[in-house]
């Protein structure tokens, strides 16, 4: 299968890697020269548990143009980025080709093809302007929830903390033929994966921890078990969830895991650093409408109080623009959740 990561980051370079030892045609494309270079020279190294595998057969450019139709496109660059790649990612849109997406957060196509009194309603806190509605249709979309704890510690490698989990699932809750295909060929890459019928629940349980613990450890320093070990970041993040809970639970969702249980299965990851702690001490520009503005749109759209919510949010915005004021220009992200 011939696929196109946008984002060679730790989870983008990690699904790109592995595809690519199995057997398939894999192209990064990624805009930090240092790590691309690296990518080149050595090839792509992962390191898990102590052992490491490295692709080698890899192709890296800068240009979306290059590739030309892909079967597979993988978006795993962060959710505020996607809209810069226009219109050039059209040039990797074949008939057929899928479009993956592997941000944390709320989507911007949650309301496509989900049915019901909120169906086709656009996010503006993702999408704006609906740039990305117009170019993607949701034809091509597959979701993706993206289990991984992993980070780059140096230019072409990746350290993966824990878990290998990249669940799937059609906006509709369809069981195609592509998307049994997909969870096939990750399976074969050495990952787990399930085909979701629900795939905003499992967004949602994702959701839960990346909204609190994601500006929490950004606006502390603390990694995940720091935050969970400390009895008031415990419950700020236990109360914030909470307010999550009432908004999924009015758009239909089943939490099938308890709020306490969300809190100990981060504190048992240990002292990892979350995506946005990690973008911080970088200076990268802070991935926070997709985590917690979208949160924060869909209470006031099912008129459900977030107080903790906004509080944080106000803070980790403002947080954001101090950063960017310190340290202009900032480096092209690398994607790490």
């Amino acid at each position: 299968m011939k696929i196109t990561v946008i984002g060679a980051g730790a989870i983008g370079g990690m699904l790109g890697a592995r595809l690519a030892l199995s057997g398939n045609d894999v192209t990064f494309v990624e805009k930090n020269a240092v790590h691309a270079d690296a990518i080149r020279s050595q090839g792509f190294i992962i390191e898990t548990d102590g052992e490491e595998v490295v692709a080698k057969n890899v192709a890296v450019t800068d240009d979306l143009r290059t590739p030309g139709p892909q079967d597979l496109v993988i978006v795993a660059v962060k959710a505020h980025q996607i809209p810069s790649l226009f219109p050039d990612m059209k040039a990797l849109l074949g008939p057929s080709t899928i479009v993956m997406t592997v941000q944390n957060g709320v989507p911007w196509w949650y309301f496509q093809k989900l049915g019901g009194k909120y169906d086709g309603r656009s996010l503006r806190s993702v999408d704006p302007d609906g740039t990305l509605e117009a170019n993607i249709p949701a034809d091509r979309i597959v979701g993706c929830v993206v289990y991984p704890a992993a980070e780059i510690t140096k230019p072409g490698f990746v350290h993966v903390v824990e878990g290998n989990r990249f669940s799937v699932g059609e906006l509709d809750g369809a069981k195609t033929e592509r998307v049994e295909n997909l969870a096939k060929m990750l399976i074969e890459a050495g990952f787990k994966s399930f085909v979701l019928e629900d795939i905003r629940a499992e967004i949602w349980l994702k959701l839960w921890g990346n909204l609190s613990f994601n500006p929490i450890s950004a606006l502390t320093g603390a990694t995940l078990a720091g935050i969970c070990r400390d009895p008031l970041t415990r419950e700020l993040a236990a109360n914030m969830m909470r307010e999550a809970q009432t908004i999924g639970e009015k758009l239909g969702i089943v939490f099938r895991h308890t709020i306490e249980k969300r809190i100990a299965g981060a504190e048992g990851v240990g002292e990892h650093k979350t995506s946005m702690l990690q973008d911080v001490e970088a200076g990268r520009r802070l991935e926070i409408d997709a985590l917690i503005g979208a949160v924060v749109e869909l209470g006031q759209l099912t008129e459900t109080p977030t107080p903790h919510i906004d509080s944080v949010y106000a803070c980790v915005k403002l947080l954001d623009a101090t950063l960017a004021a310190k340290s202009q220009p900032r480096e092209p992200a690398l994607n790490a959740h």
